[in-house]
C-alpha cells in the first residue's frame, strides 16, 4: 500500500518510520529547509531526536507529488488541529482515504475535527481520526501501543487496519468519531488537572478521584454531543486519559505540574517547545460544555487557572467544597 503522511511534527514522523518498514511511504514536510535537514542528517532532530529514518522512507516538501503518490492508498494528516482545514482544503476532491492524527478543538469555531471536515469536504465520506493512548516516541522505538480508527466509512478503517496493524502496533476500529474525538480533545485538560494536583504533592487519592471524576466529565460531554457512552472505556476514552495524566512524556501534565509551581503560562509554553492542545481548547470545551447544559466542574477550574482568575490551590479548594451528590 501507498501512504502519504503530511506533518513532520512528532506523531508524523513517528507514523511514517513505523509504516515505511512494510509500506511505500512518503513523509511531507512543511518548511523546505526542514525538509532538508531531515534528508541530510535522516533523523528529525526537532521534534524526534534519536529515531533515525529508514532509508526506505522517502521525505519531501512537494505536496502535490506526495498527494498523488497516495493515490488509492492512504492519507494521513499530522498537522496541529489549527492546520486540518488546511490540509482537507488542499487536497484533490477525488483524494484516497483521510484520517487525521490531531486531537482538540478548532479554534475560533470550536470544532472537533470531523466537524471541520463535514465544512469542508461535505461529501466525503472516506473520512475519520485515528487517536488513542500513544506517545511518538514510544511508537517510533517499536513499543507495543494500541490506537483506534474511526470513521463512518467501514472500509476506511479496514484500510486503516492493512496499513498500521503490526507486531507493535494494534490498530481496533471504531464507527463512533465523536467519542473517538471527544476522548482525544478533552483528555488533555483533565492532564493539566492532575498535573497540577501532582505538584502540588496532594497524593495518590486525589490523582485517582481527577482521573475518575474526569472521564465522568468527558463522557458527559461526549453523549450530549451524540457520542456512544462505552466508547469513552475504550481506548481514546480510559486509556488516552490514563496515559495523559500519568506519563511522564505528556506536555499536558508538564503544564499542570509547572502550573503549580507558580511559573507562569507563557514562560511555560516557552520552556516546552511543543504544542500543548490541552491549553489550547481548555476554555473552548468549557464553552460547549456551556452550550449544552453540560456540568464540567474541573474543566472550569482548569480554565480559571490558565486565565489568571484563580491560583491552584483556590481552584482545589472549589471543587473539593462542592455540595455531595449521586456518582452517577
Amino acid at each position: 500500500m501507498k501512504l502519504t503522511v503530511l506533518g513532520a511534527g512528532a506523531w508524523g514522523t513517528a507514523v511514517a518510520v513505523s509504516t515505511s518498514a512494510r509500506h511505500d511511504t512518503r513523509l511531507w514536510v512543511r518548511d523546505p529547509q526542514q525538509c532538508e535537514r531531515l534528508q541530510t542528517r535522516g533523523e528529525n532532530l526537532r521534534y524526534l531526536p534519536g529515531i533515525a529514518l529508514p532509508p526506505s522512507l522517502v521525505v519531501s516538501s512537494d505536496f502535490d507529488s506526495c498527494v498523488e503518490h497516495a493515490r488509492g492508498g492512504l492519507i494521513i494528516i499530522a498537522t496541529p488541529m489549527a492546520g486540518l482545514a488546511e490540509m482537507l482544503r488542499r487536497l484533490p476532491a477525488d483524494a484516497s482515504g483521510v484520517l487525521w492524527l490531531c486531537k482538540g478543538f478548532q479554534d475560533g469555531t470550536g470544532w472537533l475535527g470531523h466537524e471541520v471536515a463535514r465544512a469542508v469536504r461535505p461529501n466525503d465520506r472516506r473520512v475519520g481520526v485515528l487517536s488513542g493512548p500513544s506517545f511518538a516516541l514510544e511508537a517510533a522505538l517499536g513499543r507495543p501501543t494500541a490506537l483506534v480508527a474511526a470513521s463512518t466509512d467501514a472500509e476506511l478503517c479496514e484500510q486503516a487496519v492493512a496499513a498500521l496493524h503490526g507486531e507493535s502496533l494494534r490498530i481496533y476500529t471504531s464507527s463512533d468519531v465523536v467519542g473517538v474525538e471527544v476522548g482525544g480533545a478533552v483528555k488533555n485538560v483533565m492532564a493539566i488537572a492532575t498535573g497540577i494536583a501532582d505538584g502540588m504533592e496532594l497524593g495518590l487519592n486525589a490523582r485517582a478521584a481527577l482521573i475518575t471524576r474526569g472521564l465522568a466529565e468527558i463522557t458527559r460531554l461526549g453523549v450530549a454531543l451524540g457520542a456512544r457512552p462505552d466508547t469513552f472505556m475504550g481506548l481514546s476514552g480510559l486509556g488516552d486519559l490514563v496515559l495523559t495524566a500519568t506519563g511522564d512524556l505528556s506536555r499536558n501534565r508538564k503544564v499542570g505540574l509547572l502550573l503549580a509551581e507558580g511559573l507562569p503560562l507563557p514562560k511555560i509554553l516557552v520552556e516546552l517547545g511543543h504544542v500543548a492542545e490541552g491549553v489550547a481548547c481548555a476554555a473552548t470545551v468549557l464553552r460547549r460544555a456551556r452550550a449544552r447544559s453540560v456540568d464540567m466542574p474541573i474543566t472550569e477550574a482548569v480554565v480559571n487557572v490558565l486565565e489568571g482568575r484563580g491560583t491552584p490551590e483556590q481552584s482545589m479548594r472549589l471543587l473539593m467544597m462542592r455540595d455531595a451528590r449521586p456518582e452517577s
